[in-house]
């Protein structure tokens, strides 16, 4: 039975992950801020598998180590991590910017992935095996109007799952990273700020990838024979083109 550890694992792809890997047999390490979240997930996965629950924020470097070093000993051998935890504030042009958004978006996206990655490395260089899923977004792949520094950090996340993928080479470790396009999730709650009608707004008329979706491809990457590593992998609804075309219906 495989181990594996989900960051973001209280809403959206995270959550959709943590249920899929539990009806597939994976031991459970879910990391997320709201405990309550959590402890209900624990609950309802329990009865597919065992699973261990961390909370704490990813930007908080002393806290992400204390709380990986906690890891009970049955839980320990880690064979996947998913760096899910990432989020998207504000859409202004970069001379409106809220300072406060960048350094939320830099440090939960780029150094949050970097401080769960630094404290989960280890276990795997010393077992000379794991696979590492780093996820990106479209917006890592171009930048779009109003975008600027929410593509920055996806920019960051891609380049360091190239660098990731070239530093662990020859030592057993895969690393890869999916990267979605218009998903249904709280996503654009948090972007706006919890303006419920600017956010529905984003996914009406097409229809967006769900959680389940993104869920099923990462199962699929990680489940692959040992010799085969998707390095990386874009998806985006089938009405989506780029970030900036989309078919949408009246």
């Amino acid at each position: 039975m495989k181990t594996a550890v989900i960051t973001g694992a209280t809403s959206g792809i995270g959550k959709s992950t943590s249920i899929r890997f539990a009806l597939e047999g994976f031991k459970l390490i879910l990391c997320g801020r709201r405990t309550d979240r959590l402890e209900q997930l624990k609950t309802e996965l329990s009865v597919e598998t065992s699973v261990h629950i961390l909370s704490f924020d990813v930007r908080n470097r002393e806290e992400v180590m204390k709380q990986i070093a906690s890891i009970p000993e049955e839980f320990k051998d880690i064979d996947v991590l998913v760096n899910n935890a990432g989020n998207a504030h504000g859409l202004d042009p970069i001379q409106n910017g809220n300072i406060d958004d960048w350094d939320a978006m830099l440090d939960i996206n780029v150094k949050g992935l970097l401080y769960v990655s630094k404290a989960i490395i280890p276990g795997m260089l010393e077992k000379q095996s794991g696979h590492i899923i780093n996820i990106g977004s479209t917006a890592g792949k171009e930048v779009y109007p109003n975008g600027n520094v929410y593509c920055a950090s996806k920019h960051a996340v891609d380049a360091i799952n190239q660098g990731m993928r070239i530093d662990l080479n020859g030592n057993g470790i895969r690393v890869g990273a999916v990267n979605p396009g218009l998903t249904q999730t709280e996503f654009s709650d948090v972007r706006f700020k919890g303006d419920a009608n600017k956010a529905e707004k984003v996914y009406q008329g097409f229809q967006a990838l769900q959680p389940e979706d993104i869920a099923d491809i990462i199962h699929f990457v990680v489940t692959r024979p040992y010799h085969v590593n998707i390095a990386d992998l874009t998806v985006m609804p089938t009405a989506q083109a780029s970030s900036t075309i989309l078919d949408k219906k009246a």
